[in-house]
């Protein structure tokens, strides 16, 4: 249909290899809706008349119940809607359903809408997610447990404040997502192909029928630049890196080795030969699912890091990242939340990892601070009492008063004064004197809750109130489309 000045039709091959068909049906009902604003703004500015407008609405409103074929002649949903609306309407009225735009601002308009879609989904998904984790985090405010460093027991710590610091990981996720909206939600119709058009159009009555907050302004940006899948993309990487990072600890976690955690049934699985195994592959893909997102993102940064300014067909490809990646991510924040509320903590596991190991060594050291002893002295005389204590096989409370006087360097510090710190020290006076904040101390996880409580809340009445703004405009355009279809003379 766009070959006016070539000849013939397209090489079998060459088509295959130009259509994107395959990808754009995630996008058509965006293109129908964006042809339906294009075309009431057409008919209220008086370059189309309203039998025109009629028809070619009418047409458009077919198309909504219409599954399209990859089969087609096409090059992509744009020239397949407006081909199906030419032999609908008739050639005389939709081919004007065209005028004054181009495929340029048409695609990014589309992908705009979508993405602008997605976005408010995965916010709903982020705080759903998070607003679990804070339920656990105040349900286990007193299950101790080691706190890790390189994988090494670091100090003591509570169950509730690991939990915290993914939710605080994926409050910054969700900010992302949350401000990116912005940015995204711009009406780039009406931009042409890339310097605007001399026929008088109305850009603001497009953008505000479609529900966006204003226009990209700059034919030129409006029709070549990419940047805001690049950063829906590049929030969407950051966001699987921390739920496979999440999703790494509770594998981990999940091992005999350690039986800090116990998974549902129903979301593992069990292998083949070996009826045993309970394994976590739900976990493990969402690490591999994230392998995925960061090459979308990196293959949309390679495109456009040498495009020149105007459009260029290499820009087809990006779209391509779309939909595969707000599955994956929506996908992956809906299992996870699933797999948090059904897991089993193991209490007594996590007790026992902490008896076994030396993390309450920094408080011992920060008690000989708190009576005026250097930390560097302090920290040497418990690395000695630690060392003598993994040689005996013993924890730091069984050693003797003699033990401890052997680690001694100096006369400096009192021995039985030192022996009663080591024996008054425990996880929970550890946990009680913790006060910095941000800590693992008691105080502050009830602090910290009650804080990312509010968080949720804010963010949530604010994706609503967006997803609401769309709503009521793709609403409104649809109940004038529907009054102008049925007045139809």
């Amino acid at each position: 249909m766009y070959r006016s000045r070539l000849e013939g039709k397209l090489d079998e091959n060459t088509l295959e290899f130009l259509s994107s068909i395959s990808d754009d049906f995630q996008i058509a009902k965006y293109d129908i809706l964006g042809s339906q604003a294009h075309t009431l703004m057409l008919l209220e500015n008086k370059i189309i008349t309203k039998i025109e407008a009629q028809k070619i609405l009418g047409a458009l409103e077919k198309l909504k119940k219409v599954k399209f074929s990859a089969k087609s002649e096409a090059e992509d949903i744009h020239e397949l809607i407006e081909s199906l609306v030419i032999k609908k309407a008739g050639k005389e009225a939709g081919g004007k359903m065209h005028t004054a735009r181009s495929r340029n601002d048409q695609v990014t308009l589309d992908m705009r809408m979508k993405i602008r879609d997605d976005v408010n989904n995965i916010c709903f998904c982020l705080t759903e997610v998070i607003s679990t984790l804070v339920q656990l985090s105040e349900k286990h405010q007193n299950t101790i447990m080691p706190l890790y460093t390189h994988l090494q027991q670091a100090q003591v710590g509570l169950f509730s404040h690991f939990l915290l610091a993914y939710a605080d990981a994926l409050f910054r996720d969700l900010d992302r997502f949350y401000v990116a909206y912005g940015r995204i939600n711009e009406s780039p119709l009406g931009a042409g192909p890339v310097g605007g058009t001399s026929i008088p159009i109305d850009r603001q009555l497009t953008a505000k029928m479609l529900g966006f907050k204003g226009l990209i302004e700059n034919s030129i940006d409006a029709t070549s630049s990419r940047d805001f899948v690049a950063e829906y993309v590049g929030n969407s990487s950051i966001l699987m890196t921390n739920l496979s990072r999440m999703a790494e600890d509770f594998i981990i976690w999940s091992t005999s080795e350690f039986s800090f955690i116990e998974l549902s049934d129903k979301f593992t699985s069990t292998s083949s030969v070996m009826p045993q195994k309970k394994n976590p592959d739900i976990l493990e893909l969402i690490r591999g699912k994230t392998a995925q997102v960061i090459g979308y993102q990196m293959a949309i940064l390679s495109n456009l890091k040498g495009l020149p300014s105007g459009y260029n067909r290499d820009l087809q490809q990006i779209k391509v990242s779309i939909g595969p990646t707000t599955t994956i991510v929506i996908s992956s924040l809906l299992v996870i939340n699933s797999l948090l509320q059904t897991m089993t903590i193991n209490e007594k596991k996590l007790r026992q990892a902490i008896d076994e190991g030396f993390s309450i060594s920094l408080d011992v050291a920060e008690h000989l601070v708190r009576k005026g002893v250097p930390f560097r002295v302090s920290h040497k005389i418990v690395g000695h009492l630690v060392q003598l204590a993994a040689n005996s096989n013993k924890s730091l409370t069984q050693l003797s008063i003699s033990e401890v006087k052997e680690t001694i360097p100096t006369n400096e510090i009192d021995v039985k004064e030192l022996y009663q710190i080591i024996q008054t020290t425990t996880p929970e006076s550890s946990l009680q004197t913790r006060r910095s904040q941000g800590s693992s101390g008691k105080s502050e996880q009830q602090r910290m809750i009650s804080e990312r409580r509010r968080k949720i809340q804010a963010y949530a009445t604010g994706t609503r109130k967006r997803t609401n703004e769309v709503s009521e405009a793709i609403e409104n355009l649809e109940n004038n489309l529907k009054t102008l279809i049925k007045n139809k003379t």
